[in-house]
C-alpha cells in the first residue's frame, strides 16, 4: 500500500456478522490454505477459519474498498482484540490453553489479549501492517490498556530447525518473574533452552524468527517460558508480553503518536 492508495483503505472494528466472516475468511486463506491449520469449528466448505472465541473478541479489520464485500475478500487484514474486562467470571482466554497466565491475571493491571494477526498476501511487504498497527496503538490508548499477551507462532512443529531462535529468545527476552507466562505441562509442552547462550548464532537465530515477534520484541516485549506446540494450527507457539509501563521512550512514541 502506497501513500497515494491509502484512501481506499478503511481500519474499523467489524460491526456485524458479514464482516466477522470477511475476517474468518481471510484467516482461512491466511492460517489453513497457506500454513496448513485446521480445528473443529474451520469450515472447509464455506472457507471460514473460525472457533468458539470469535464471538467476545474485537475484529480490528483492514478494508480494501476495492475489493468485493459481496464475495468477503475485501478484509485484508485483520487482528483479534480482548480486553480483560469483557470476561466474565469463570471465563477464559483463548491463549490460556497453552499457556498459564497466572502471573497477569494476578497482577490487578487492564490486559489485551492480542491473536489472529493476518495480512493477505497482495498486500504484505508494504504499509498494512503499519497501519493495523497504528489503529492498535488507538485501541490501547483509548482503553486504558496496560499489558498486552499473545500467542504468537513460528511455522511449523519441529522443533531441530526451530531450536537456535527459540533458545535466544529464552536467553535474551524472557519475561520479568512478575510478567513470566509460563507454558502448561502436558503433550504440547516445549521448552526453550534448547541450546547454551554461548552456542547460539544470534544472526542467524533473529533471521528465522517471524516478523511480528520482532516487531514486539523492538517495542520492548518479552516472552515467556516455554513454547508450545500446537498440532491443530501447525505452529509452535511463544506468549508475547508487553508492558506499557515498562517502554522507553522511544518506544511509547509508537503508541503516542499524533496524541496531544
Amino acid at each position: 500500500m502506497t501513500a497515494e492508495d491509502s484512501s481506499n483503505f478503511t481500519l474499523r472494528l467489524a460491526r456485524d456478522a458479514r464482516d466477522l466472516r470477511a475476517a474468518q475468511r481471510l484467516r482461512y486463506l491466511v492460517f489453513v490454505e497457506e500454513l496448513g491449520a485446521s480445528g473443529p469449528l474451520v469450515d472447509h466448505e464455506a472457507r471460514l477459519e473460525r472457533d468458539a472465541f470469535d464471538p467476545i473478541f474485537d475484529h480490528l479489520l483492514l478494508i480494501d474498498q476495492r475489493r468485493d464485500p459481496d464475495r468477503l475478500d475485501d478484509v485484508v487484514g485483520a487482528y483479534r482484540l480482548l480486553p480483560s474486562d469483557r470476561l466474565a467470571a469463570g471465563e477464559r482466554f483463548y491463549s490460556e490453553a497453552e499457556f498459564d497466565l497466572a502471573p497477569l491475571r494476578h497482577s490487578g493491571r487492564k490486559l489485551l489479549e492480542l491473536g489472529r494477526s493476518c495480512v493477505h498476501p497482495d498486500h504484505r511487504g508494504g504499509t498494512a501492517m503499519y497501519h493495523l498497527w497504528n489503529a492498535l496503538a488507538e485501541y490501547v490508548l483509548d482503553r486504558g490498556i496496560e499489558v498486552l499477551f499473545g500467542a504468537a507462532s513460528f511455522h511449523g512443529t519441529e522443533i531441530g530447525p526451530l531450536a537456535p531462535s527459540l533458545a535466544y529468545l529464552h536467553h535474551n527476552h524472557l519475561a520479568p518473574e512478575g510478567l513470566r507466562v509460563r507454558a502448561r505441562p502436558g503433550a504440547g509442552y516445549q521448552p526453550m533452552d534448547l541450546l547454551a547462550p554461548d552456542r547460539v548464532d544470534r544472526k542467524a537465530a533473529m533471521a528465522a524468527i517471524p516478523p511480528l515477534i520482532k516487531a514486539y520484541l523492538r517495542l520492548g516485549g518479552f516472552v515467556g517460558d516455554g513454547a508450545w506446540i500446537d498440532r491443530d494450527f501447525n505452529t509452535t507457539d511463544v506468549c508475547l508480553v508487553m508492558d506499557t509501563a515498562r517502554m522507553s521512550d522511544r518506544h511509547r512514541g509508537f503508541y503516542t503518536k499524533g496524541r496531544a
